[in-house]
């Protein structure tokens, strides 16, 4: 292990990330408000832990190794998560114990959304915009930003590439230099960034909501700077935007960056995932849509479609937009909604859950084992449109859903002990390890009722979900420190 590479990387990390501190100033200064001091104490106390972590081994010029990379990544994600916190810790106009911080700036950095903060419509813009912010740097990754500004530094990227990006298939390249493949996918993230924000504020929303919410929106975040959240506007056409970017937003960017380096579409329709993803969204939202109506949940036809429709992409990507209590809705559908949460979007997008591809190839992998028993002797691959798919990454998936069971039943068990009850526990551990954030139960509404260690459960959770398990459990393999 390279002590000293790690040491040099987390503190070059530590020094960008302290920059991120100075835009919710702009804001409070803007809006007029006392609450800037916060930020800069944070932004000069991350600062300095960057250097101490950077000065003394700042001459190192070693490589960075795989297993070099998924240390970074973990440690990297744990210790932001922690002064992400500090502006909400300092922050005079809300009273927030550390864990609860540190609960808030996990949630937005793993692009959760569960939070634990009630009276946001009275909060200042500085901590509204900062909570925003946060879920949009770890929307893409801000791993994936560093690699694209480190190989200026004379740190290789591609190792915190592998370990930070989501999906079994890790080493597909945009293009043949890492660093420009994570440029494209930023180009592409500010790209559609910059288009929701535009297609709010055409739909009502004013300049500040509509930023705002095209970063939980791009991010698949779920923030919002109402508690009504995206209700509080009442409107049929920011719901439609909504939609519409949560459905985009779930799709793997490669697809994008491909629709718009070859000003094409095609790329879409031939990719497997994406006409699975597609299916699952209009069967869900199918089923929802059917089951208000059985219910006659609203009073007119175009009220059911829409508020079905938006809740069923809103939960099925892991946005967790609401705008409606959804958890009040009759018979199965809030729990079919959680469940869809397990599948999510897309690898290689910003959603969460299991991710739609690996749902695919467990599938595929059925259909081979149902057909082998008539054919026990036949060699079936498992293929992904024409292209066969190699053992090892059929093996890998299945890997990682034994590990996501296990790790769901003893995080569900560890909620109940201390004290939920079944269904709070079981939505509690889905929207922390799928990166969902409202749940069922006494979470329905935040995650503020909880005693600090089920917040603290429910922090590693998020961290999980987000480093999608093995990033974090192969940190407690003895093959992993073994030389």
């Amino acid at each position: 292990m390279n002590w000293t590479v790690v040491q040099r990387i987390l503190g070059l990390l530590l020094m960008m990330f302290s920059l991120t501190m100075l835009p919710p100033i702009i804001i409070a200064l803007m809006f007029d408000e006392p609450s800037w001091l916060p930020f800069v104490e944070s932004f000069g106390l991350t600062l300095a832990a960057g250097l101490i972590f950077w000065l003394p081994v700042h001459r190192s010029r070693r490589d960075l190794r795989l297993r070099d990379g998924f240390l970074v990544v973990a440690a990297f994600w744990t210790v932001l998560g922690t002064f992400g916190a500090a502006p909400l810790y300092l922050a005079d106009s809300i009273t927030m114990s550390l864990t609860d911080a540190i609960f808030e700036s996990m949630s937005g950095l793993t692009t959760t959304g569960a939070t634990v903060l009630t009276g946001l419509d009275e909060l200042p813009k500085s901590i509204l915009y900062y909570r925003q912010q946060l879920q949009w740097l770890g929307g893409m990754g801000i791993i994936v930003l560093a690699v694209a500004v480190l190989p200026m530094l004379g740190v290789g990227g591609m190792q915190l590439y592998r370990a930070e990006t989501p999906g079994p298939v890790k080493d597909t390249k945009l293009t043949p230099r890492i660093t420009e493949t994570a440029k494209a996918l930023w180009y592409v993230y500010l790209t559609f960034t910059a288009a929701c924000a535009a297609s709010y504020m055409a739909a009502g929303m004013g300049w500040f909501d509509a930023l705002c919410h095209a970063f939980s929106t791009v991010a698949i975040g779920g923030f919002s700077t109402h508690d009504l959240s995206i209700g509080y506007f009442n409107s049929t056409a920011i719901d439609i935007v909504a939609v519409f970017f949560m459905f985009a937003a779930g799709i793997n960017f490669s697809l994008h960056f491909f629709a718009w380096r070859f000003v094409s579409i095609k790329h879409y329709s031939l990719d497997p995932e994406f006409r699975a993803y597609t299916v699952v969204l209009l069967v869900l939202s199918a089923l929802v849509v059917g089951g208000l109506f059985q219910h006659q949940s609203y009073t007119t036809a175009g009220a059911t479609i829409v508020n079905g429709v938006f809740q069923a992409v809103s939960i099925a990507t892991t946005t967790g937009f609401t705008t409606a209590n959804y958890a009040s809705w009759p018979a199965a559908v809030p729990v079919m909604l959680i469940f869809a949460s397990f599948i999510g979007g897309s690898a290689g997008s910003t959603a969460g859950g299991i991710k739609v591809i690996r749902w695919l190839l467990i599938y595929k992998q059925g259909i081979r084992e149902i057909v082998r028993l008539v054919h026990p002797s036949a060699e079936i691959p498992v293929k992904l449109g024409n292209k066969a798919i190699h053992y090892r990454v059929v093996d890998a998936v299945w890997g990682f859903f034994s590990i996501y069971v296990i790790v769901f039943a003893i995080m569900l068990i560890a909620m109940m002990a201390t004290g939920l009850d079944q269904i709070t526990a079981f939505s509690a551990v889905a929207a922390t390890l799928n990166n969902l954030g409202p749940g069922l139960g006494e979470v329905s509404a935040g995650f503020m009722s909880l005693s600090d260690t089920a917040k603290w459960i429910s922090i590693a959770g998020m961290l999980l979900g987000r480093l999608e398990i093995f990033t974090l459990l192969v940190l407690i393999t003895p093959t992993f420190w073994r030389r």
